[in-house]
């Protein structure tokens, strides 16, 4: 054989090749082995958290869930009076109590005390001017009695006189004749000027008269103003201080309340004075809600200023007509103005807090009931994760009413059994993630 001539295999690579190739096929199996035992023994020790509950009896409530506003049934409003600019001198701290009989607010009198000093000065005058008058139209009536009683007697004299004609000369006879007609025109005269001093004497007697009556009500309704200068609380209760809407302010800010040195006006209120004995929730319900509610619904309520405790109250007043609340940007909306008495009542408790109320509108006691999150659709049909276990299996339940909370299970399971709020496969995914 000639040495250029290579043998086409060598004695021995065939089954060198062989033993590569078992080789390489065995490391690829025992590392996928060691793969899959890590993957499937990792998952196994990684830590699943399911958050589940307990299949409870209990009372199973819908209700419909608002927001209301603490406010006094009785309250007494402190309202400034009929008097010329009444200006706040003192004024009661809002939000201290106060007894029956304390100053609530007290205007600035000194205006009315000088105006009360000069209708009472002016009721005096006129007095005097009544006295004086009534002494000269006396003066005047005897002057006029006199003037009466010499005008008859000049006329009877005449007469007598005239009677005498047949003995005297016939021009001394028409002179007397003459005579007695003019003693009648001088009194017919002075009767008609007694007429005219009668009817001026009692037309300045009536000017005076109302002068002094004006008077008199001037003086009287200076001393009412000065008696309505000071008010004072109708009963012990909480003083707040009521916004003064005519104090200037940025636009689009809640007025101030009132204090001392502003301005007030008849009429204007400037203090409320709440009864704390008798207090209720004043509610505004949505449209959509207003059927649902009726008279006599039970509410549960908790004060935001108060959180640890709960309030019970009954639906006593529903407005029938609504009120119109602009939201702007041409945006309405209906609600309809509802009251709630309280009937448990705390210290604490003051007008004005706010809290939610919520209003129970069916009840169903002794009800077996779930967290509504703990029931999903299997094949379009209501189940849950029943705990069995370390492990969870799926069960079909038979569900009734459901509120935001809890749903009722009217079949499928028991009180105490453990339900799974949240699927365990999709659990054990996301803690594999992390």
């Amino acid at each position: 054989m000639s040495k250029d001539v290579k043998p086409k295999q060598r004695i021995g690579q065939k089954h060198s090749r062989k033993r590569r190739i078992i080789t390489w096929t065995g490391l690829l199996f025992a590392c996928a082995g060691g793969v899959f035992a890590a993957y499937h023994y990792g998952s196994n020790t990684t830590p699943v958290t399911v958050p589940v509950a307990k299949v409870r009896n209990g009372e199973f409530v819908i209700t419909v869930h608002t927001r209301g506003e603490i406010r006094s049934i009785h309250s007494e409003i402190i309202t400034a009076p009929q008097v010329p600019s009444p200006r706040i001198v003192h004024l009661a701290e809002s939000g201290k109590p106060i007894k029956k009989g304390d100053i609530v607010v007290e205007f600035d009198s000194a205006q009315q005390q000088q105006t009360f000093l000069e209708t009472k000065t002016a009721l005096r005058t006129a007095d005097s001017e009544i006295v004086q008058l009534k002494a000269a139209q006396k003066i005047t009536d005897e002057m006029d009695a006199m003037n009466l009683m010499t005008s008859q007697y000049n006329v009877e004299r005449a007469q007598l006189d005239a009677s005498k004609a047949e003995v005297l000369s016939e021009i001394e006879g028409a002179k007397n004749l003459i005579t007695v007609d003019t003693s009648k025109g001088d009194l017919d005269q002075v009767k008609t000027t007694i007429k005219s001093h009668s009817t001026s004497n009692q037309a300045d007697l009536q000017r005076a008269e109302q002068k002094k009556d004006k008077a008199a009500r001037d003086a009287e309704r200076a001393e009412s103003y000065l008696s309505k200068m000071v008010l004072r609380s109708p009963n012990d209760g909480i003083v707040n201080i009521l916004p003064n809407f005519r104090s200037a302010g940025s636009f689009g800010s809640t007025p101030p309340p009132f204090k001392e040195g502003d301005q007030a006006w008849t009429g204007a209120a400037i203090a409320e004075i709440p009864d704390l004995s008798k207090m209720r929730l004043e509610l505004k319900l949505d449209e959509v809600d207003r059927g649902k509610i009726k008279l006599g619904d039970k509410i549960r309520v908790h004060v935001d200023a108060i959180p640890e405790k709960e309030f019970l109250a009954d639906v006593d007043w529903i407005s029938p007509i609504a009120t119109v609340n602009f939201r702007g940007m041409g945006m309405t909306e209906k609600q309809f103005p509802t009251y709630a008495t309280l009937k448990n009542l705390d210290p604490r408790l003051r007008p004005g807090m706010t809290g939610s109320a919520d209003i129970v509108i069916e009840s169903q006691p002794n009800t077996l009931m779930i967290p509504a999150r703990a029931s999903f659709l299997d094949h379009d049909k209501p189940a849950v994760w029943v705990q069995k276990g370390q492990d969870f299996v799926i069960r079909h339940i038979e569900v009734g009413k459901r509120n935001e909370t809890d749903l009722i299970v009217k079949s499928g399971l028991s009180a105490n059994e453990v339900v799974a709020l949240e699927n365990p496969i999709e659990a054990a995914k996301k803690a594999k993630k992390l």
